[in-house]
């Protein structure tokens, strides 16, 4: 019975993620800045990709086959799962600044810019 909670928690989250990268997908092309669409990347690859790899995980352990098999799918999963959400907030972070600091690209309307502040008071 439990087993069967868990499969279905787990379908449930593979079909969270597909939503939330339609959503990016959506978002990428609605929104007409580069940090905007940054941000829909982010949730793209933070939701459409953490969340399926949980319910894969969880599906894989609710499955009745070889406790080596299911086990190594699940921990593959939950690893993969912990590097993306590690390594892709630190990257659209570095993205973002690099853009803002090169100047290429610039928000509109801008009310209030802390970095360039920031930088403008190192100068003097």
């Amino acid at each position: 019975m439990i087993d069967l909670i868990i499969f279905w928690i787990g379908v449930g989250l593979l079909f969270l993620g597909g939503i939330l990268d339609v959503i990016a997908a959506i978002g990428m092309n609605r929104f007409n800045n580069f940090f905007l669409r940054l941000h829909a990347a982010t949730v793209g690859s933070i939701g459409g990709a953490v969340y399926p790899l949980a319910g894969i995980a969880l599906i894989a352990v609710s499955l009745d086959m070889p406790a080596t098999f299911k086990y190594y799918i699940a921990g593959i999963s939950v690893i993969a799962g912990l590097l993306i959400v590690l390594t892709a907030p630190a990257g659209s972070h570095i993205l973002a600044k690099a853009a803002h600091k090169s100047g290429e690209v610039s928000p509109k309307p801008v009310i209030v810019d802390k970095l360039r502040e920031k930088e403008e008071v190192s100068e003097e």
